[in-house]
């Protein structure tokens, strides 16, 4: 199947929904759920992957969605070597959705060396990019992006952020009266901080890798 980054990724969301609460999401629902500006972009999708043969739609039900197709397996992590003095052993801590907030309790998902020399400041750990909403940022689905862990950032800076327990990478744009994460995609919207959520910026984006594919 051909699919694009979205897609592959509204797949595995609809596979894990089906698999934790025994049935597929809404069309709005997976609208929320990648930060769309419209359930059309929604439609969109679904219609595109049900031509691909990956899922099939019953009409006239809100959720007559039903997975033809199981989304690929992620493939093993390559290791890159790096020289002993300038190594880093970095943990690669599950996936974060680059279009929408996933559970922030990732799991490590394994380790990779890496030279010191590809990221600036120095990170602490890696995460895996799930959807293209930071693509004009150079930041692509299935890459690896080096956190640094701090609590501290400046307005313009990519950072890892939670919201209500959830994590998401994003630009952050610090107003007079409220703090907004915005995707580096028109196809997405802005994620508005909300004065009674639970807020903080987990870290900084400090460079990435991208893993043979």
């Amino acid at each position: 199947m051909d699919l694009s980054d979205t897609q592959q990724a509204i797949l595995a969301f609809l596979a894990e929904r089906i698999a934790s609460e025994g049935m597929p999401p809404s069309q709005i629902e997976v609208q929320r759920a990648f930060g769309f500006k419209s359930v059309r972009a929604a439609q969109y999708h679904l219609e595109a992957l049900e031509a691909a043969g990956a899922i099939e739609r019953v009409q006239g039900r809100a959720r007559g969605i039903r997975l033809l197709h199981a989304p690929q397996p992620p493939q093993q992590e390559l290791v890159l070597s790096a020289a002993n003095d300038d190594a880093l052993r970095l943990p690669i801590l599950g996936r974060v959705a680059a279009g929408a907030p996933i559970g922030a309790d990732a799991d490590t998902h394994g380790y990779v060396m890496l030279d010191r020399a590809f990221f600036h400041p120095s990170p602490d750990y890696l995460l895996k990019v799930s959807g293209d909403s930071m693509r004009d940022e150079g930041i692509f689905d299935g890459d690896l992006i080096g956190v640094h862990r701090t609590r501290d950032a400046r307005s313009g800076q990519i950072v890892v952020a939670r919201v209500d327990d959830e994590i998401t990478v994003k630009l952050l744009k610090i107003g007079k009266d409220r703090i907004r994460l915005l995707p580096r995609n028109p196809d997405y919207a802005p994620i508005e901080v909300q004065p009674d959520q639970d807020f903080a910026i987990e870290g900084l984006y400090c460079g990435l890798v991208r893993p043979n594919r």
